[in-house]
């Protein structure tokens, strides 16, 4: 049959830190035995542990679409109580090994990274495509845009060859996450773009436990939003002959299992003497991104043009995570809640899961130029106390929401303060600046404050109205702090002021504006409540 080497089964390749704080690189099936033992994934950056996660999720919903957990098939799936399933798993506080690890063995063919036929996640015998060093593979930024690498190979190994191991992490990440720069092999033929990688289409978001168990315990989301169970689909490795076109339009994923393991791109890998020298890349499946809920894993944002459709919202890095909290919690017509969260929702008021704190993980990858090169890899999380999503948290949501409404009135106090200052000194044209920094200070400044106090909710016992009112006195303070900050740094001249309109614009009279602006907010805040 030709040459093999490197099973996924066999040999660690998933990076991992355990709950002692120790790492190691374990294969597919110890990652199922060991969960319990594992902390988290801990890739060469965040983006990638979730494309693993995401590996990982599409085998626990192949195995248990089919069987429960003594590997006795479903009477009936259609009926079957995939909710009593996932408790019985969740009390167990650990996977059954031997269930999980026969389903693996059964596809044991297809796990192999070298393989004549079967190499996992890419087409054998490409022969044509874009052809890429190793350095793309593992995160090299395109030539013109005329930057270092994003992302230092973690083994210190020569940026053009990689050991397997790494290869076959970057392989997983760069299914998901490639840029548009590839051609499409034959020219002239008006073929379709795919656009940039499913994952890089999306804002990711998914939650969080104590350990690897939890964590995928918590995103094994096994019903849709209306509640059905998802249809028994064929992951990748699964499917007898694999698409192979490039280019390749698609029905919308029903499946957890064909979804999560999506071929955004026809890959495969060239190796000599055991590395990795390199790959061949076309465009592979894709799907029309509007209103494709099965995907579960990302914030969904209403069309201006069309009310009826949403699409994906990607994250922006230039702002924290915590400020998506509205649209991510609260039932809007503009946003739809990703499947994630609507999941943690379901699992807290059927109490299958008891109160307790969940981190909501946010990760993307961003780009530039239409998607064509990779600029930057960003994260970043909240820690909430799950009764937020249950009955009791109703009340809270609008609480939560209406203060970040009056958070963000306080930046734009302090930004309007910055401006004013800089116009009494005589330079109007860095008005813009001055404001959008001031803004960008201020919540750097109130960032952790507000990471710590949305935590600390406990939603079953705190007093909604002192709770937020020590947050409003918090913000009012620090945004206090930051105006006199701006006072103290202002020159001479600003003190002198400049006329404008027939008015004397000072230090002192954009303080006083500044300070009658906060008691506005501060008290329009204190009647609305």
């Amino acid at each position: 049959m030709g040459d093999k080497a490197f099973n996924l089964l066999d040999e660690g390749w998933i990076f991992v830190t355990y709950t002692n704080g120790d790492s190691d690189e374990v294969s597919l099936a110890d990652v199922f035995y060991r969960a319990n033992e594992i902390k988290s994934l801990s890739g060469e950056l965040p983006a990638q542990d979730a494309t693993i996660l995401r590996l990982l999720l599409a085998v626990l919903h192949s195995v248990f679409a089919r069987v429960d957990e003594t590997g006795e098939p479903h009477d009936d799936y259609e009926d079957y109580d995939m909710l009593e399933l996932w408790k019985r798993l969740w009390d167990s506080g650990r996977f059954p090994h031997e269930v999980i690890g026969a389903y693996l063995e059964s596809y044991r063919e297809r796990f192999w990274l070298i393989h004549p036929e079967r190499p996992f996640y890419q087409i054998a015998g490409i022969d044509k495509g874009t052809r890429y060093s190793a350095s793309k593979l593992i995160g090299d930024l395109s030539e013109s845009s005329n930057k270092k690498r994003l992302f230092q190979n973690r083994s210190g190994t020569a940026k053009d060859c990689i050991e397997y191991a790494q290869a076959v992490r970057w392989l997983i990440h760069l299914n998901a996450f490639d840029d548009t720069s590839s051609k499409a092999s034959v020219r002239g033929q008006n073929m379709p773009s795919p656009g940039a990688g499913w994952l890089g289409k999306l804002g990711i978001i998914y939650a969080s436990g104590n350990n690897l168990f939890e964590t995928l315990m918590l995103n094994f989301v096994m019903l849709d939003d209306a509640g059905y169970i998802w249809e028994n689909g064929d992951a990748t490795w699964e499917r007898d002959v694999p698409r192979m076109e490039e280019r390749t339009e698609i029905p919308l994923p029903s499946s957890q299992a064909e979804l999560l393991t999506l071929q955004s791109r026809r890959i495969l890998l060239e190796q000599a003497d055991g590395m990795v020298t390199g790959f061949r890349l076309l465009g592979g499946d894709f799907f029309q991104k509007e209103n494709a809920f099965s995907e579960q894993m990302t914030l969904w944002r209403r069309k201006k043009e069309n009310k009826d459709e949403y699409t994906p919202k990607r994250h922006d890095s230039t702002k924290q995570f915590w400020r998506d909290f509205t649209p991510l919690f609260a039932k809007t017509e503009s946003v739809r809640t990703p499947g994630v969260i609507t999941w943690l929702t379901t699992l807290r008021a059927n109490k299958l899961i008891e109160s307790r704190h969940v981190k909501i993980c946010a990760v993307s990858i961003q780009y530039g130029d239409k998607d064509f090169f990779v600029t930057d890899a960003w994260e970043d999380s909240i820690s909430i106390n799950t009764d937020l999503l249950s009955t009791l948290g109703d009340g809270w949501i609008s609480r939560i929401t209406d203060l970040l409404e009056t958070t963000e009135k306080l930046t734009w106090a302090l930004a309007i303060l910055a401006g004013n200052i800089a116009m009494a000194s005589g330079d109007s044209a860095g008005v813009p600046n001055k404001r959008k920094s001031a803004k960008e200070e201020a919540y750097f400044n109130l960032d952790m404050p507000f990471r710590a106090w949305l935590s600390a909710i406990k939603p079953a016992t705190d007093d909604k109205e002192e709770k937020c009112s020590d947050w409003k006195e918090t913000a009012r303070s620090i945004i206090f702090k930051l105006g006199e900050e701006l006072i103290n740094q202002a020159g001479p001249q600003a003190f002198v002021g400049r006329e404008k309109e027939n008015e004397l614009l000072t230090v002192s009279r954009a303080y006083i504006n500044f300070k009658k602006i906060v008691a506005g907010i501060m008290r329009k805040n204190i009647e609305g409540s």
